[in-house]
C-alpha cells in the first residue's frame, strides 16, 4: 500500500511538472520576434493625453530586446494628467516597461518638464530602475554620450512657465483636432497629415527656435568633450553632425510618440535614428500578440509554488 501511494503521487507530480514545462515551451514558441539592441532611448510619449500614440509604442517595445532603456523625459504628462483619461494602451506601456525590468533590463527615467515633479526624486533607485535628471554614458569605444531632456535650454520654460503650460494645452488640443482630421483624410485615401509640423515649418520664429536650441546644446557638448548628445523636448527627430570652431559633435533628438514615432538606438558602437513608419516588423504585431513577459513569470512562479506545496504534502502523506 505504501509503495502504491508513493507511485501515484510521483505520477501526479510529474504531470504538474509536464504542464509547467509545456507552458515554458509554448511561451518560447509564441513569443514575438525581438531585435537585440544595446540601448534604446525614447522621449515625449505624453501618456495620459489624447495625442499619445500608445498602441504604436506598445508594438515598438514588444519588438526590441534592449540591454538598457532610457526614458528621456515627458513620458507621463503630469501637466495634463487626468483620471478621466487613462486607456488600457497607456497602462500597457507601463506593464511592458516593468516587464523589461523583470528580465534584467536597466531602465533610466530622465525627467522632463511635463514630468518635472519627479525631479525631486533624482538619484532614486529600485533594483534596475533609476530616476535621474541627466546622464553620461561611457561606451566601450571610448566615446561619451550626454543624455538629457532639453527643457533647461527653453527660454519659455525658464522665464514664463505659465505660457509653456498654456502652449502645452494648445498643442494637445491641436493634436486632438488633427486626429479627427486624419480619420477623415485616411477614409478618403489621402493619408495622414501633421498640422503642427506644417505650422512649425512655416513659422520663422519656430524654425529659429529649433536651430538655436540645437546650436546651444551642441556647443555645450563640444566644450565638455562629448562625442554625442541626445535630447528630446522639441519633437524634432534628427541625427546630424554640428560643427563649431572648437570641434564637432553628433547631435541627436529622439523626437516623440505623438506625431513622429521615433527613437534612438545604439548597437555595434553606433547610434541610429529609429522610425516606426519604416518598421514593418513592429507594425505587423497585433495587440493580442503583444505578450507581457512579467505576466508569464508570475504564472511560472505560481506553478513552481504549486509543485513545492504538492511535494511537501506528498512527503507528509507518505510518512504519515
Amino acid at each position: 500500500m505504501y509503495q502504491k501511494e508513493r507511485t501515484d503521487c510521483s505520477c501526479f507530480d510529474n504531470r504538474l511538472f509536464t504542464i509547467w514545462l509545456n507552458g515554458i515551451l509554448n511561451f518560447e514558441k509564441t513569443a514575438l520576434e525581438k531585435r537585440k539592441i544595446d540601448i534604446a532611448v525614447i522621449s515625449d510619449v505624453h501618456l495620459g493625453t489624447y495625442g499619445c500614440r500608445a498602441k504604436e509604442l506598445c508594438r515598438y517595445l514588444a519588438s526590441i530586446d534592449p540591454g538598457m532603456l532610457i526614458l528621456n523625459g515627458d513620458i507621463i504628462d503630469i501637466w495634463q494628467f487626468s483620471k478621466k483619461y487613462w486607456p488600457a494602451s497607456h497602462m500597457q506601456i507601463v506593464r511592458q516597461i516593468t516587464g523589461m525590468l523583470s528580465r534584467g533590463v536597466k531602465v533610466y527615467y530622465v525627467t522632463g518638464n511635463h514630468d518635472e515633479m519627479l525631479r525631486r526624486f533624482e538619484h532614486f533607485s529600485l533594483g534596475d530602475f533609476h530616476i535621474v535628471n541627466k546622464m553620461l554614458i561611457h561606451h566601450d569605444n571610448g566615446e561619451k554620450t550626454w543624455i538629457f531632456h532639453g527643457d533647461v535650454f527653453d527660454v519659455t520654460m525658464r522665464h514664463s512657465k505659465w505660457l509653456a503650460r498654456l502652449g502645452a494645452i494648445g498643442y494637445d488640443s491641436l493634436i486632438h483636432l488633427n486626429t479627427l482630421i486624419n480619420f477623415f483624410s485616411e477614409k478618403m485615401g489621402r493619408g495622414r497629415i501633421s498640422m503642427s509640423k506644417k505650422i512649425k515649418q512655416s513659422v520663422k520664429s519656430a524654425v529659429s527656435f529649433i536651430n538655436d536650441f540645437e546650436q546651444t546644446v551642441a556647443g555645450i557638448a563640444i566644450e565638455n568633450g562629448y562625442q554625442n548628445v541626445i535630447c528630446g523636448h522639441i519633437h524634432q527627430p534628427t541625427k546630424k553632425t554640428i560643427r563649431a570652431k572648437t570641434g564637432h559633435v553628433c547631435y541627436m533628438n529622439t523626437g516623440d510618440w505623438v506625431e513622429n514615432l521615433t527613437a534612438m538606438e545604439y548597437t555595434g558602437d553606433a547610434w541610429t535614428l529609429y522610425e516606426y513608419g519604416n518598421d514593418s516588423l513592429a507594425q505587423s504585431y497585433h495587440p493580442s500578440e503583444i505578450m507581457e513577459e512579467s505576466s508569464y513569470l508570475r504564472t511560472a512562479q505560481i506553478f513552481k509554488m504549486m509543485l513545492e506545496d504538492f511535494s511537501g504534502s506528498s512527503a507528509k502523506s507518505t510518512t504519515g
